[in-house]
């Protein structure tokens, strides 16, 4: 991200990362599942024949609390004939009209798909089972303004087993901190074009990592949802809360709409035709050879907003926008986590030992997930580095065209254009020595795999090598980590390199166009 930071630096004004939208899912452990429910229908002699009318009972309370609740606030309750029209819309419409500043603000109801359970009748041994089902039954949505993260929803399913999902905003979140605090900043739709204090503001938004979200959950919870009572048993264990979905953002802030208008479709066209499926992988950090089974895609879509690229990794994504004209948006949605790795302690033949498991939906892989948000941001802006102002190839291919001498030793010119040297170019531009580097080893393998099978052969090929990278070196394309054996693309090379792919890859009749 340094990379892009830099080459742009007149134009950016400041980089703030963390959480955006937010959604949490809270299901309650003891009828969650079927063993479950059933141990919960025996415990209070619910026969499955009674079934139904004992979840219609306790459905009924729900519904009656929340026209009470809605009452006793003087706040609407409404029902929506249709589960596409726009809640969110509604509810901001409701709270501007009446001025709400804290507290509920409206309850909607909508019947919408959910997962639940169901009687089955046997017919041959004339027996009766309660079984999972997808149906559809009311949800209630309850929306608050709260004092910390502005308009919040809390969606209830009325129908057993009553799962519950809270949704909110981080940028809200810091926009009422830093009101808080007194700092100035510039606020449009959901992002900042510019803020005061950005070091200030990045610790504020930072605090979402480490807050401890059960018990801000479960009070919400328990305000709508009355079964969380001694009476009913619901409240042995509570809710068990995971986050469904995050979406984790990195707004670059440039000074100007016109900054940010003069490169955008540069950087588009590059995430599109530039960028490979192994490079969105490797955003993601994820594995690119035969064990990956799924499916990466990639869209544009332009909207009233600007153009939003999107590129899927099967449930996750990463995405880039324009965002208010002035903001660039990097933002990593994460649906299962259990794509990742976390590393923690676990249990393995009877001992505690340290392992990369997959991460848990869980409250406690907050930070992990974090991490993973991050650095896939991080990957996809150092990826659009490699994309500059139009400017004449002769300017990028010039310099590396012509003889050097380094140290007192000459080197030849490259010759970008040459289909051995576009080759080697090929390969040093992999996603994954992108982010990792590459070793004398790595690239003698990927140009030479058939050395590797004689010593000797094996022997003359690493020379090669050895004596294309001190080329390189001199040239300015690569550069070696100190203390490794490790080298890596310099910005120069990402340049030089993609240029060339590039103009060997293009269509003679668009070059005479």
């Amino acid at each position: 991200m340094e990379r892009f930071l830099g080459q742009h630096e007149g134009r950016i004004c400041g980089v703030l990362s963390g959480f955006d939208r937010v959604l949490f899912r809270g299901t309650l452990p003891s009828i969650s599942h079927l063993a479950g429910l059933e141990g919960f229908l025996a415990a209070y002699r619910v026969l499955y024949k009674d079934f139904g009318d004992f979840v219609q009972g306790l459905s009924g309370q729900i519904k009656a609390h929340a026209e009470a609740l809605a009452s006793k606030e003087r706040r609407p309750f409404r029902y929506l004939a249709s589960s596409s029209a726009c809640k969110e819309e509604i509810a901001r419409q409701i709270q501007q009209e009446e001025g709400i500043k804290e507290g509920l603000v409206c309850v909607l109801s909508c019947v919408e798909p959910c997962q639940t359970y169901a009687v089955q009748r046997e017919r041959k041994s004339k027996t009766i089972h309660v079984v999972p089902a997808q149906r559809k039954c009311l949800h209630l949505y309850f929306y608050f303004v709260d004092r910390e993260f502005g308009l919040i929803h809390v969606r209830l399913q009325t129908w057993l087993p009553f799962t519950i999902q809270v949704c909110l905003n981080g940028r809200e979140y810091l926009a009422r901190e830093m009101d808080r605090a007194g700092m100035k900043y510039e606020k449009r739709d959901n992002c900042f074009a510019s803020i005061e204090d950005l070091p200030r503001a990045q610790k504020m938004l930072d605090r979402l990592t480490e807050r401890r979200w059960e018990r801000f959950l479960n009070v919400y919870a328990r305000r709508v949802n009355p079964l969380l009572d001694a009476r009913f048993g619901f409240d042995k264990y509570g809710y068990y809360w995971t986050m469904r979905q995050s979406e984790y953002a990195t707004d670059v802030m440039f000074r100007d709409a016109a900054s940010l208008r003069e490169i955008y479709p540069h950087l588009v066209n590059h995430a599109i035709q530039g960028l490979t499926c192994e490079d969105v992988l490797r955003f993601l950090g994820r594995r690119t050879d035969r064990r990956f089974c799924g499916e990466v895609t990639s869209d544009v879509l332009k909207r009233i907003e600007g153009i939003r690229v999107k590129h899927r990794v099967e449930e996750n994504s990463i995405k880039m926008y324009d965002k208010e004209g002035s903001v660039l948006r990097i933002e990593t949605t994460i649906n299962d986590p259990r794509r990742f790795k976390v590393r923690r302690r676990v249990t393995r033949k009877g001992q505690a030992v340290m392992r990369w498991v997959p991460m848990r939906k869980g409250l406690a892989d907050i930070a992990r997930r974090v991490e993973i948000c991050r650095a896939a941001n991080e990957r996809y802006l150092q990826a659009l580095a490699v994309v500059r102002q139009p400017q004449p190839i002769a300017q990028t291919l010039d310099p590396v065209n012509r003889p050097i001498v380094r140290d007192g030793r000459p080197y030849r010119a490259l010759q970008p254009l040459n289909r051995e040297e576009a080759g080697v170019f090929r390969v040093l531009l992999r996603g994954e020595f992108l982010l990792q580097g590459f070793r004398n080893k790595d690239v003698r393998r990927a140009l030479e795999p058939i050395a590797d099978k004689d010593p000797d052969c094996r022997r003359q090929a690493s020379g090669r090598i050895t004596r294309l990278l001190r080329l390189l070196r001199a040239h300015g394309l690569i550069r070696k980590v100190p203390t490794t054996r490790y080298y890596r693309v310099t910005h120069k090379g990402q340049q030089v390199m993609t240029t060339a792919l590039k103009l060997r890859a293009t269509d003679l009749a668009a070059l005479a166009a």
